[in-house]
């Protein structure tokens, strides 16, 4: 829809199929305020800075309004049962030719990022369908790639084998054993590679729901060579929660295991008894050692993955960050509290389901990643997660990773 569709929609609300002054004049202002209004989104677009979905894991799936199938190929239901739909029709392409589970997760997570696992008829240039593949680039018409019943088995199959000239992802050298981010940008060659891999929980977590089993071994070479399992399918492979995070050995630890107790904490009423692999004291001086000419590129969206490992755990074992202000005893809350103490976790809801969460430093400073690097850890002042995002600050706890490993 463009701004002339817009405008004929409010001429049609207004009802300018009668005659008279009065009628005309009421018609003529709903279209300048129409007008105005689309004006208004031309000339004061959103800026970018936007608080990021800061996961462990990625955006989520939850439940939307019933879709239509009828113009664009969308198959019925809330979105999330689209989506579901569209996993297993991913994971039956992947099944026939015998491909791991692994290879499934990958293809979720690169539809999820490109299309939110939708059959869209429309895209960047021509980039059409769950995987946003080009016509003009050998992937196949757009009929073939959007056709409601045949179009997605169709893509998922190029995602997989390759078409036209383009490597599918059983293409990729080592693909079994790439970071599973990396390897879906072999195959898509995104402007943002860096995307994808934020989608390996919730795609886990969607998979789950819809059966499929994406630790599956299997062939690792698709049709061309049948059905053997390549061994080096039983490589350990790299996942988005480490795939290139700094080394997260505790300091004094030779082989970064968790063991002694990291010590006590302490809001000046209550005392806590803290068993992370790091201390307060290690867990700051790393963070502040990770962050700003020292920051890798690694963190877009990954606030609490960074969090965790700021206290030398692999990962937190949580899908969101809001959400582990949840699984936090509530005894350990403190809402809406503005004095944490240096080494606490700071919460905000952000308006997106993740919310963020950052290591309190002292000082009135958090490192936090995104905020003024997308991507990247800094040292910034803490309010400044409420003045650039606009987002509302829910509280603190102890550094407390109840589900981390």
């Amino acid at each position: 829809m463009d701004e002339r569709d817009i405008v004929r929609g409010a001429l049609q609300a207004t009802g300018i199929v009668k005659k008279g002054l009065q009628l005309k004049i009421g018609a003529i202002a709903a279209v300048v305020f129409v007008v105005a209004l689309l004006l208004m989104g031309m000339l004061f677009p959103g800026g970018p800075a936007q608080g990021a979905t800061c996961e462990d894991t990625g955006p989520g799936t939850a439940d939307a309004a019933p879709v239509s199938s009828s113009s664009s190929g969308q198959a019925s239901g809330t979105l999330h049962q689209q989506q579901i739909g569209y996993a297993k029709t991913i994971d039956s392409v992947a099944q026939k030719y015998k491909l791991p589970g692994r290879a499934t997760l990958i293809a979720l997570m690169t539809a999820m990022q490109e299309s939110t696992l939708q059959n869209l008829d429309h895209g960047d240039q021509d980039s059409v369908g769950l995987f946003q593949q080009r016509p003009s680039k050998g992937w196949g018409t757009k009929q073939q790639i959007t056709d409601p019943k045949t179009g997605p088995a169709f893509a998922a199959t190029s995602f997989f084998e390759g078409r036209g000239g383009n490597p599918g992802l059983v293409d990729i050298k080592n693909w079994q054993t790439l970071p599973l981010g990396t390897a879906a940008q072999r195959v898509q060659k995104s402007a943002h590679p860096e995307l994808y891999a934020g989608h390996e929980s919730a795609m886990r977590s969607l998979a789950h729901e819809a059966g499929i089993d994406v630790d599956r071994p299997g062939s690792t070479t698709g049709a061309s060579t049948g059905s053997s399992s390549d061994s080096a399918a039983s490589a350990a492979p790299v996942t988005s929660q480490n795939n290139d995070c700094p080394a997260n050995t505790p300091a004094g630890s030779a082989n970064g295991t968790a063991g002694a107790s990291s010590g006590t904490f302490t809001d000046g009423k209550a005392t806590w008894t803290l068993h992370n692999p790091r201390t307060v004291d290690q867990a700051i001086k790393w963070a502040e050692a990770h962050a700003g000419a020292n920051s890798t590129a690694s963190w877009y969206q990954r606030c609490l993955a960074f969090t965790a490992n700021v206290y030398g755990w692999s990962f937190s074992g949580v899908n969101y960050a809001i959400d582990h202000y949840k699984v936090v005893p509530a005894s350990m809350r403190h809402d809406g509290d503005r004095h944490p103490p240096p080494g606490a976790l700071m919460y905000w809801d952000t308006g997106h389901r993740a919310g963020h969460i950052a290591v309190y430093l002292g000082n009135g400073k958090i490192a936090s990643n995104d905020i003024l690097r997308p991507g990247y850890i800094d040292v910034v002042d803490a309010g400044l997660i409420e003045s650039k995002w606009g987002a509302k600050y829910v509280g603190w706890t102890p550094p407390y990773f109840p589900k981390a490993g």
